[in-house]
């Protein structure tokens, strides 16, 4: 396990929002990567409240440590809850992240649920696998999950396609956004017709109409 620490928040978002976002980076970038901060303003013109907040491993590496790679997710467990006990009094709150983030927002969802901490559950590209290894399913714990979440996926993400996850036993407390042709970032091609800036707009309305319900 990770030793204990202070969690520093990064806050968007109106102060009278209907819900709050926590959300948690990707294993390689940190909590306001351009990709981080262009989702969160999104969210945050949806009237959702939004926190940002970094693993242990990336702090260390803003603060001029070496470039280490993430901890097992297993391993990061505690930093989550560390991070939803610092917003405890913003609710309803919901959890999530992109990749990783939202891996393990996963791995800690159920049992914060049950104690009322959190309302549900948000994952912006769900690693499912790693690229190339269908075989390695990281799905056991999202069969059985009982709390309300919201999977954002490209249609092409190399860590879970489509026609991959349609065939996956997923809990029905699942719902899934997909984003045609949309990469582990939700980036198409420009052959699609579709652009990162419509992804992450029509991304943003649904998961506030999402909240909403």
């Amino acid at each position: 396990m990770t030793e204990p620490r202070d969690i520093e928040l990064l806050r968007d978002g109106p102060r009278d929002a209907r819900a709050t976002l926590l959300l948690a980076h990707g294993a390689g970038a940190p909590m306001d990567s351009e990709w981080m901060e262009a989702v969160t303003a999104a969210f945050a013109a949806q009237g959702l409240a939004v926190a940002r907040f970094e693993f242990g491993y990336m702090a260390a590496r803003r603060a001029g440590g070496p470039k280490k790679p993430p901890p097992r997710a297993e391993r990061l467990m505690d930093e989550y809850r560390a991070a939803v006990h610092a917003l405890s009094a913003q609710k309803p709150l919901v959890i999530g992240g992109k990749s990783m983030g939202g891996r393990v927002a996963s791995l800690v969802a159920d049992d914060l649920h049950a104690a009322g901490q959190v309302a549900g559950l948000l994952c912006l590209g769900y690693p499912f696998h790693p690229p190339g290894k269908p075989e390695r399913l990281r799905t056991a714990h999202l069969e059985t999950l009982a709390t309300p979440a919201l999977i954002a996926q490209g249609t092409r993400d190399p860590f879970g396609r489509r026609e991959e996850i349609e065939g996956y036993a997923l809990s029905d407390r699942i719902e899934l956004c997909w984003l045609d042709d949309g990469d582990h970032d939700f980036k198409p091609r420009k052959a699609s017709g579709h652009t990162l800036a419509g992804h992450v707009a029509a991304l943003a309305t649904r998961v506030a109409e999402w909240v909403a319900d």
